[in-house]
């Protein structure tokens, strides 16, 4: 299966879920035109809180749609958007990604991966028990963040459910994507 866009979310405020909409614009250096974490520094509440002059390295979140019939799997139906997410994929193991991995979405658009997303307690907020159910422990303990990825847009464009996606690996030796 060829990597794809499966549906794209934005909302202008900051609330855990987005709405899906037929498509977003992606602007360089910015993130989503029209979305609440769309700027050159940072969006998220509790970062700019810390320094709201550092830079914006969440301006798009991914995530991998084979997550929701993982999840199905343990007891929770989820909705495109529903998990926060501006663009979510099919085809594509998002999470073994490496840093500055390139991501090609449609015929314009490009993202650069900056890390994984840190799933907090507003998932438990928006469905008890979800925040266990996306994090897990890999064979040498360490925390595995299944909830996403997030990057910076370095080409702008329109993307829409069906977009091919593209990677374009970094050079070697890679890096592992860490929380962001």
């Amino acid at each position: 299966m060829s990597a794809r866009v499966v549906s794209v979310s934005r909302d202008a405020a900051h609330r855990f879920s987005k709405p899906v909409v037929p498509a977003i614009t992606l602007l360089a250096g910015l993130g989503v035109q029209g979305d609440a974490h769309c700027g050159a520094t940072v969006r998220h509440r509790s970062r700019v809180a810390q320094n709201p002059d550092q830079p914006n390295l969440r301006q798009v979140h991914l995530l991998q749609a084979e997550l929701f019939a993982e999840l199905r799997g343990r007891g929770f139906e989820l909705a495109p958007g529903e998990l926060g997410e501006n663009i979510l994929t099919e085809g594509l193991d998002l999470l073994s990604l490496p840093t500055a991995t390139e991501l090609l979405i449609g015929p314009h658009a490009r993202v650069c991966l900056t890390g994984l997303r840190n799933p907090c307690s507003q998932i438990d907020a928006f469905r008890r028990g979800l925040l266990a159910a996306v994090l897990a422990r890999a064979p040498d303990g360490q925390l595995v963040r299944k909830a996403g990825v997030m990057g910076v847009v370095l080409d702008g464009g329109v993307v829409s459910a069906g977009d091919a996606i593209e990677v374009r690996l970094p050079p070697l030796p890679h890096t592992g994507l860490e929380r962001v």
